[in-house]
């Protein structure tokens, strides 16, 4: 492994500007990647058109690879959204034609990962909703990857769950169980190491129980335990402990950093966590 970890930005934290513009900023800050974000306003999951060459054209004038394609959200399915719209339509609605839909936008963008060269994409669970407790949930959720890891298998890209809080894959050894218990060498992790803080786990013993399993990891800064991103820096996360534990684990893909929260300003909040971060890795 290269002694360097790599780093990336999400361009979730880029969305009041397109995705070609967040595609520029990244680059010109001097980042190794980029997340792009399959939701409105960058790049809506359906089947992939010839935006996709345009995108991979601006991302090798910026000299940038994809760390990841975050389908974790879908804001963009609804006209007229729901109190809660994060994550519905999810892989465990209640609703089959909710899961369905769900189905068909991952596919899609797998699709696009494929044309874009990025070698995996994310995906969550979603939330145990009336009607669809744990239990059920779970048999429904390895239902619905099915045809996910079938396509992902066909297409050689990799599918990163997120855990999350509150969602009804929320710790790591869940994650590592399903990984088990479905048995598909595509399945892994999209692992977000400020949501293992939240939930009271420690990174390296994260690092280690999904090693090998680890597409990408995001990273954030945090006030203490409380789940809300912050640039890195400006917290409470030992980075520098972080970075030990993706060396040790010998971690080779990307770190990226998610800052939604952080849409104002958001080529400030990317250089303010590019100089702090970049020593770190390196």
């Amino acid at each position: 492994m290269n002694n360097r970890l790599k780093l990336a930005y999400a361009s979730n934290g880029f969305t009041r500007f397109s995705l070609l513009e967040a595609i520029r900023a990244v680059g010109a800050i001097g980042y190794d990647g980029i997340e792009i974000l399959a939701d409105k306003p960058h790049w809506y999951p359906k089947p992939p058109g010839r935006e996709a060459s345009a995108i991979s054209r601006e991302l090798e004038k910026a000299g940038l690879s994809v760390s990841n394609v975050n389908a974790n959200c879908t804001f963009g399915y609804w006209k007229n959204p729901p109190p809660e719209p994060f994550f519905e339509p999810s892989l465990v609605s209640p609703q089959a034609a909710l899961r369905r839909d769900r189905i068909r936008m991952i596919l899609h963008t797998l699709e696009f990962a494929r044309q874009i060269g990025a070698k995996n994409i994310s995906i969550t669970s979603g939330k145990p909703l009336p009607e669809m407790p744990p239990e059920k949930a779970l048999r429904q959720l390895g239902e619905s990857l099915k045809p996910i890891l079938a396509k992902a298998e066909q297409l050689g890209i990799d599918v990163g769950i997120e855990c999350e809080p509150l969602l009804l894959v929320e710790w790591a050894h869940e994650l590592r169980s399903l990984i088990l218990k479905l048995g598909s060498n595509r399945l892994g992790a999209n692992l977000d190491l400020g949501h293992s803080i939240v939930l009271g786990e420690k990174p390296s013993q994260v690092m280690q129980m999904l090693r090998g399993r680890i597409w990408n990891c995001h990273v954030e800064d945090l006030p203490g335990r409380k789940h809300y991103h912050l640039i890195p820096g400006t917290g409470t996360v030992d980075f520098h402990a972080i970075a030990r534990a993706m060396r040790r684990t010998k971690y080779d893909r990307f770190v990226t950093v998610e800052l939604y929260t952080h849409t104002a300003r958001p080529r400030e909040a990317a250089e303010r966590s590019f100089a702090f971060l970049r020593p770190i890795l390196e």
